[in-house]
C-alpha cells in the first residue's frame, strides 16, 4: 500500500510562514517553499525520499530569481 503525502506547514516564531511542502511519515518529498517573516518566497525546489533534487531556486528580497542551482541526486551506496 502506497503512503500519503501529508501537507506540511513550519512557522517563524512570530507565527508567519517559514516553509510548506509534502512528507511522507516526516521525510520531505515533491516540491517546497520557503520564505522569509515578511512573507517573500526565499527559496524552492523539490524533495526526493528527503534529498533535494533538482532545480532549487534562491529569491532575492523582492521575490525576483537570484540565482537556481541544479542539485543531482545522489548514488546509491
Amino acid at each position: 500500500m502506497a503512503k500519503r503525502a501529508e501537507a506540511h506547514v513550519q512557522y517563524h516564531k512570530d507565527g508567519t510562514v517559514w516553509a510548506r511542502g509534502k512528507v511522507v511519515e516526516g521525510i520531505p518529498m515533491g516540491y517546497w517553499e520557503w520564505f522569509r517573516k515578511d512573507g517573500t518566497k526565499l527559496r524552492s525546489g523539490t524533495f526526493e525520499a528527503g534529498h533535494q533534487v533538482g532545480e532549487w531556486t534562491t529569491y532575492d528580497k523582492t521575490g525576483a530569481v537570484y540565482k537556481v542551482t541544479t542539485i543531482k541526486p545522489k548514488a546509491a551506496l
